[in-house]
């Protein structure tokens, strides 16, 4: 629990606009203290002033039901942000400059205030640096991790939403039944989104350990350069020819589901030392440690699509080189090369390079079809088109 002048602090903005805004019922009256619930409506109230909603608006919003969410922050317990960023460093014991450095890769901006859940945090990057680990490393994943779990809150959020709290704003249930149900329906998930995310992080963890353990058996250590992070790997890009077209034609939900569709499959065939990094539209990047593997799965693939009639066949690029590893994905020439095939290649193609051609081997059949100028590149570039080898006889 917290005073009216601590709430007005932690919401940022002055004791008479508090009481202002209680006066006027788009807050409830606290009496002297105030509950989680309480500081939650009292910030979503002063972002809604910033967007310049009207209090008469507020109140409104408030009566139908449309900032019934925010009652479900009383889940959360106390966020109240006490502390300023060199208070909190010297109770976590990180220098100034080094806790600074990990609130900004926690997404935190320079000037917040501090909360008790943001210093256990600190603790924690305490801990992994006495353990040993050194600080690029913390940094790259306290901004992988930020991603991460952004991604799933922002989903939970938005499915919620969506498939809940719409709903029964369109069956007219009143805003206390609506704000009740909500916060009934999260306090019995949360719980199991925490044990769920905390189990698939153990099965993946043991999974890239022993793809990781294998990787080195099947590779030569590079060379150093001088910059810790470079990997050699086969990066693959992939999308649907066409998708703007059918976009146009059919309407976004066709072709969304032609994209869901089509990253399943990429998914779900994917070989072992291979994964998505990322996707962006109907765009899905791939990097795995076996080029021949990786080769044969596109091709794969692409077979597997002609068989689904009236589907947007995919356009994939293939290559294999050096990349540089930074905060979960990869960047540097050869991620621009595998990115400049496969916008060269053709519905139902995969187009790869020379040194996929020379990983592979006798696997695939291989078709030169070009020595190209990529935009962005001095040299030419070998293209070639890969297939399956012909039935044995």
């Amino acid at each position: 629990m917290v005073t009216q002048r601590e709430a007005a602090v932690a919401v940022g903005v002055s004791g008479a606009t508090l009481r202002r805004w209680i006066a006027a019922g788009v807050i409830p009256e606290y009496g002297g203290e105030w509950t989680p619930a309480a500081l939650g409506k009292a910030r979503m109230v002063a972002r809604l002033r910033e967007r310049r909603y009207t209090l008469q608006q507020i109140r409104d919003a408030t009566d139908e039901g449309r900032l019934a969410f925010g009652q479900v922050l009383e889940l959360f317990g106390d966020q109240h942000s006490s502390r300023s960023p060199r208070q909190a460093a010297a109770e976590a014991g990180l220098e100034p400059a080094v806790a600074s450095q990990v609130m900004q890769a926690l997404g935190m901006r320079r000037g917040d205030r501090v909360s008790d859940g943001d210093v256990r945090l600190l603790r924690y990057v305490a801990a992994a640096l006495d353990a040993g680990f050194p600080i690029e490393a913390v940094l790259q994943l306290m901004r992988v991790y930020g991603q991460a779990v952004g991604q799933i809150a922002d989903a939970e959020v938005r499915l919620v939403h969506m498939y809940v709290h719409e709903p029964m704003m369109r069956a007219g249930s009143g805003a206390d039944e609506m704000a009740q149900e909500l916060t009934d329906l999260v306090g019995d998930v949360l719980p199991l989104s925490a044990l769920m995310i905390d189990e698939f992080h153990w099965r993946l963890l043991a999974q890239f350990i022993e793809q990781d353990v294998v990787g080195h058996m099947d590779a030569e250590l590079e060379p150093s350069h001088g910059d810790i992070g470079r990997v050699r790997v086969a990066v693959a890009f992939a999308d649907l020819a066409g998708y703007t077209q059918l976009t146009e034609e059919q309407g976004e939900l066709t072709a969304l589901d032609a994209v869901g569709r089509f990253l399943g499959l990429v998914t779900s065939t994917l070989p072992d030392e291979a994964r998505v990094i990322k996707t962006i539209g109907d765009e899905v990047m791939v990097v795995g440690a076996d080029p021949a593997a990786l080769a044969g799965w596109a091709v794969a693939v692409q077979r597997r699509q002609r068989r689904q009639r009236g589907q947007p066949l995919p356009r994939i690029g293939i290559h294999h080189g050096q990349a540089l590893y930074r905060d979960g994905d990869y960047y540097g020439r050869a991620v621009n090369l595998a990115s400049r095939v496969a916008a060269r290649s053709g519905a139902g193609e995969v187009l790869v390079t020379r040194p996929i051609v020379e990983a592979a081997g006798d696997e695939l059949r291989f078709e030169r079809i070009d020595e190209a100028e990529l935009r962005g590149f001095a040299a030419p570039t070998e293209i070639f088109r890969a297939a399956a080898p012909p039935p044995s006889k």
